[in-house]
């Protein structure tokens, strides 16, 4: 989420063309899921744009306003809470291929499996609420036993790629907790909204890292760690 819909937008449009590069070079298909993530996050990103012009009433009449929050919040929300749980361990076992680490991938898969159907139902059983707050949009769901679908989520999300073959997805998961904790913070206190800037640095790093393997990946005995 940005600070502002224009924000959001700018973001959007950013990571869009950072997606595009990313999946240009994009080569099998064990790379075709990771090197669409940014595109997503850009369209997750747009999405919030109409949940803020929703809020504020910018869409003309309380109706139409009223209708467009709500259906962008169900869009924003299935894709944080019900995607990206399932999406992240599957990424992650496209690029395995030592059983070990396949069976492990396949543990946090359930575990996203059973995250996004746990978080799916409080979605569908509502309410589900979106508000400005200040500089960001808070966003209100009732979870029944809330530790344990935010624990499967942290390791369908951010525990795969600790245990993934690949330097690249372990970076890139030790980060991506580091970053949630700082941002949760950030949200937390209500000072300023960034997590489409978090969206859109990772998307960069997941370009650049294509990138660099499409360059090298005809260096004999080459390996992308």
């Amino acid at each position: 989420m940005c600070f502002a819909p224009e924000a959001d937008v700018v973001a959007a449009a950013v990571i869009g063309a950072v997606g595009v590069d990313a999946l240009r070079h994009a080569h099998g298909r064990a790379s075709w899921p990771l090197a669409a993530l940014p595109a997503l996050f850009a369209v997750h990103t747009l999405v919030e744009a109409f949940v803020w012009w929703g809020v504020r009433g910018d869409l003309g009449d309380a109706g139409t306003s009223s209708a467009v929050r709500t259906g962008a919040t169900a869009v924003y929300l299935a894709f944080a809470f019900v995607i990206l749980p399932i999406y992240v361990p599957v990424m992650m076992l496209t690029q395995e291929r030592v059983p070990a680490r396949r069976r492990a991938g396949a543990v946090t898969l359930a575990a996203g499996v059973v995250c996004a159907c746990w978080l799916a139902a409080a979605l569908v059983a509502g309410p589900v609420r979106a508000r400005a707050d200040r500089h960001h949009i808070t966003y209100s769901v009732d979870l029944w036993a809330g530790a344990v679908p935010i624990a499967l989520y942290l390791v369908s999300t951010c525990g795969v790629l600790l245990l993934s073959g690949r330097r690249f997805l372990r970076r890139f998961g030790a980060a991506n907790l580091v970053a949630l904790a700082g941002l949760a913070w950030v949200s937390t206190e209500a000072v300023i909204s960034l997590w489409c800037v978090w969206a859109a640095a990772t998307s960069v790093a997941i370009a650049w890292h294509l990138r660099r393997r499409e360059a090298t990946r005809r260096i004999p005995n080459y390996s992308d760690g």
